[in-house]
């Protein structure tokens, strides 16, 4: 178990993407789930979770690839602006579509940029590195 290695920003680029189709697609494909009792579509507590979980896998990648990497702050502000435009999707359900779509851009931008940049500086070290 040791040598297992998980890729985060291809694991938040998953979760950032199943949140988008949780919310653009489910509802056109999956309109019927009420009557069989199953309530997914705009239920706040799986919203909530779907938000929190991109939350936390995105946060552990990105902070990763800026300490352990590139030491670049854009791929955390990117993702920062996705992060606060899924949470105003939540207030303002009128505008959900509008908030939504950039907010996956962002946050899927965001850990693009983050695996690249991980990649192409490979333990890029500065001074203030700590390992």
């Amino acid at each position: 178990m040791s040598g297992l290695k998980i890729n985060w920003d291809a694991l938040g680029i998953t979760t950032s993407l199943a949140c988008a189709i949780h919310c653009a697609l489910l509802p056109l494909f999956l309109s019927t789930l009420p009557l069989f009792g199953v309530n997914i579509i705009h239920n706040l507590s799986f919203e909530l979770g779907m938000i929190a979980l991109a939350f936390c896998i995105g946060s552990y990648s990105l902070y990763h690839g800026y300490k352990k990497h590139h030491h670049s702050l854009k791929p955390l502000f990117i993702f920062s602006f996705g992060m606060i435009l899924l949470f105003t999707k939540q207030i303002l359900h009128e505008w959900e579509i509008w908030f939504l779509i950039p907010a996956v851009i962002c946050i899927v931008s965001a850990h693009v940029m983050n695996y690249k940049s991980c990649r192409v500086h490979n333990h890029a070290h500065t001074d203030d590195c700590d390992h």
